[in-house]
């Protein structure tokens, strides 16, 4: 349950971070986003290390766990991040969500055959309406706001550019947190946390390389203040979210953290529409895609086992409840 309330958390704070990160690149780059949103996670993660024994747990860790941690950070910390920024520019983040939605599939078939996690039927109840929920949000059939005398014009979406990068996108955010399941051969919030500090170092190393050459060192001391205010307040929340995630993959299944982070694609609409109501597209039926996202929400966090030994259900419901299937290797 807890491992579900973290996963909560970690959706409405990545949520926030891609409705401030696309304020930010109205008139930044994408890399300069990059480049910000990253280090500026390190003092919470550093004060979370210090606090939780997560440097403790750092010590324990094996040269294939480190692997694994500095890929899965490299994957969606660096590159993921990139194609998500650069597709929130081209669209919009309520365009990018759907196609982001692609990601829970890969990561629950991987965790399935990879990881050797079981699928039950509340999983399955959950996973479907976590996913339906969102999708059931966001429709084609209302356009930006109309600004108001003397802002900016609302944006024309770059469809092709976009979808491409979303796509891209939703491949590392649906790698990411496999390779992080297979790293954590121990459980424990410390080691999620230490865990989180290694991908982040990995990315941030990555993404500092970018910057040698001189055209990029030049466009980073080009930023104006607005971009980089926004570009601070996604790296904070965003961080937040990554140390959320990376908690809850160390104590619960990739199967459960994974859709229910999907509710970022509800909360975002939200945020889309208190932080950028000029500069998104938006869809309608939010309040009851939201119902419906929550709800499976619960379905995740629930314990069968729970269900099946608090709850007085007929012995038919029972038996479908106790279902759990494993894919296995021929």
């Amino acid at each position: 349950m807890f491992g579900g309330f973290l996963s909560l958390l970690s959706a409405v704070t990545f949520a926030y971070a891609n409705a401030s990160v696309r304020r930010g690149v109205l008139t930044g780059t994408v890399l300069q986003a990059v480049a910000i949103s990253l280090p500026v996670a390190f003092p919470f993660f550093i004060l979370a290390m210090a606090v939780s024994g997560g440097f403790a747990a750092l010590g324990g860790f094996d040269t294939r766990t480190l692997v694994l941690l500095a890929l899965a950070g490299i994957v969606h910390f660096a590159l993921a991040r990139y194609c998500n920024y650069r597709a929130t520019k081209a669209i919009g983040a309520n365009l990018v969500a759907p196609v982001q939605q692609y990601s829970l599939v890969i990561t629950l078939a991987l965790a399935v055959l990879w990881l050797g996690e079981a699928l039950t039927v509340l999983r399955i109840l959950g996973i479907v309406m976590v996913v339906a929920g969102p999708a059931f949000t966001l429709g084609p059939d209302k356009k930006p706001a109309a600004p108001p005398a003397g802002a900016v014009a609302t944006f024309a979406p770059q469809y092709r550019e976009g979808y491409l990068y979303a796509l891209l996108s939703a491949v590392g955010f649906g790698l990411s947190p496999i390779l992080v399941g297979m790293a954590f051969e121990t459980k424990g919030l410390a080691i999620g946390i230490a865990g989180g500090f290694v991908s982040y170092v990995a990315a941030t190393l990555l993404v500092a390389l970018a910057f040698v050459l001189p055209g990029q060192r030049r466009s980073f001391r080009e930023i104006d203040s607005v971009s980089a205010k926004w570009f601070v307040v996604s790296g904070i929340a965003v961080g937040l979210s990554q140390m959320f995630r990376y908690m809850a993959l160390a104590i619960a299944p990739v199967s459960v953290v994974s859709p229910i982070q999907r509710l970022s694609l509800v909360f975002r609409i939200y945020f889309g529409a208190w932080l950028n109501p000029h500069h998104e597209v938006f869809g309608g039926r939010v309040i009851i895609g939201t119902v419906i996202s929550l709800l499976g929400a619960v379905f995740l966090s629930v314990s069968t086992d729970g269900i099946l030994h608090g709850l007085m259900l007929p012995q038919p419901l029972l038996s479908v409840l106790a279902w759990t299937w494993h894919f296995s290797w021929p």
